[in-house]
């Protein structure tokens, strides 16, 4: 847990181990991080059309490579862009406007590096958070606050967690699951799906830095997580949310939750559950799963962001589009009274296409205060397309575009006022 949650103080900077661990290794490795970088990506398309056109054993019938691979037509497409992106801007080929500092050399050489030093620390690291019961203690004692504050069942606090410590992607794969097994109503998996698959720390610490505000990581997750409590607390109460129907999956029945043994506290509770979660445990499974999470961050995340990326910033750099679509924003910002409102109105909307685009799009803004605003922005709205919001949609989880856009958009209306209150709390 220390390694993920506990900050300390190095050279004068607030940080986490894991993030000094990645700095240390960016540091280092930057020259030879873009060329190691395109090759992975390489290998991921590579590895992607084989799973589309030959459909090879090796892979097909080994779960973990069929679900990295294996992958929709538009999404062979994108990683190919990304791939395509990459290659051209490491050798400098083609138009400028795709590999130039502001577009695709901002990604390959600034970003995807920190992206590759921070998955490889936090997905080894992850099995040892994840996989020895501190879920399932954390997950007993918030049972009692959960259905009254966030109208939700005990059991998503594990979701909740799962996600905050691991992975927005692995919240929706534990939500599917288990509204599939019956546990969850078709609302309560659009509620955990859509509110609860919240960024994890790891992404936080990337925004963090590319937004040089490091050195506020105290005040910056303490105002994230005030702002997602409040918007977990008001979208399951309005709609869309609030209108998805209390039925359950139609090919399972309604299971009920494992009651408390008679005469056993919560606490003792979780501590037998996180016992009987830690027993299973080996280490040849732990370092396997500290592999798989690598290779899913490096090969799963980010020839997604070159593509969505690079295209979002040429887009951003030569179209007045985001100015267009962040125009509404304009007025807001003023009103609460954010320096470089016209410049940060854009980023309110862009991340609806990828999670680190706000940040790496408001990394020019000379105002601090703006640019935390736009950090704890980006971080709260949760429905990227190029993750979350792409897995939920392929998913059964009972959500469709027109409810993400939605959703994004009211996630963003009802954290905005919240951050930039604490913002002028703490400028």
């Amino acid at each position: 847990m220390a390694l993920f949650m506990i900050p300390f103080s190095y050279e004068g900077e607030i940080t986490i181990p894991v993030a000094l661990l990645a700095g240390w290794v960016e540091e280092n490795f930057a020259e030879i991080l873009p060329s190691v970088m395109t090759a992975i990506i390489g290998l991921t398309v590579l590895g992607s059309l084989l799973a589309s056109l030959a459909k090879p054993s090796f892979i097909m019938n080994r779960p973990f490579f069929k679900s990295l691979f294996h992958v929709t037509p538009l999404w062979l497409a994108t990683r190919i862009l990304g791939l395509l992106f990459a290659v051209l801007t490491l050798f400098q080929w083609g138009p400028e406007w795709i590999w130039s500092e502001n577009t695709g050399g901002m990604l390959l050489y600034d970003l995807i590096p920190v992206l590759f030093s921070v998955f490889l620390f936090a997905g080894l690291f992850l099995p040892l958070l994840m996989n020895f019961g501190l879920l399932e203690l954390c997950g007993a004692l918030l049972t009692p606050i959960m259905r009254p504050i966030f109208t939700l069942p005990g059991r998503s606090s594990i979701d909740c967690l799962a996600s905050w410590m691991g992975d927005g992607t692995v919240g929706v794969l534990l939500t599917n699951k288990q509204y599939e097994e019956g546990h969850y109503t078709k609302r309560e998996a659009a509620v955990i799906g859509t509110t609860f698959s919240v960024v994890s720390i790891t992404f936080t610490i990337v925004v963090l830095q590319q937004l040089e505000l490091s050195h506020l990581f105290i005040p910056y997750y303490f105002t994230i997580v005030l702002a997602g409590f409040v918007a977990a607390v008001v979208l399951p109460r309005i709609p869309p949310l609030s209108k998805k129907s209390d039925t359950f999956y139609h090919e399972v029945a309604k299971k009920q939750e494992d009651p408390a043994p008679h005469n056993t506290s919560t606490f003792q509770r979780g501590i037998q559950l996180a016992i009987d979660r830690a027993k299973g445990n080996r280490m040849a499974s732990v370092m396997k799963g500290g592999l798989q999470n690598v290779l899913d961050m490096w090969m799963g995340v980010v020839p997604i962001v070159m593509a969505l990326g690079t295209t979002a910033l040429i887009i951003a750099e030569f179209t007045p589009f985001f100015q267009y679509l962040g125009a509404p924003f304009v007025p807001l910002l003023s009103l609460l009274q954010v320096p470089a409102a016209s410049e940060a109105a854009q980023t309110m909307v862009v991340g609806f296409a990828d999670m680190f685009l706000p940040a790496v799009i408001g990394s020019g803004i000379e105002s601090e205060f703006t640019r935390f605003v736009i950090g704890c922005v980006s971080v709260v709205q949760l429905i990227y397309m190029s993750e979350v919001g792409g897995l939920l949609l392929g998913s059964k989880v009972p959500v469709d575009l027109k409810d993400l856009i939605m959703i994004f958009l009211l996630r963003t209306l009802i954290t905005l006022p919240v951050i930039v209150l604490m913002a002028h709390l703490i400028f």
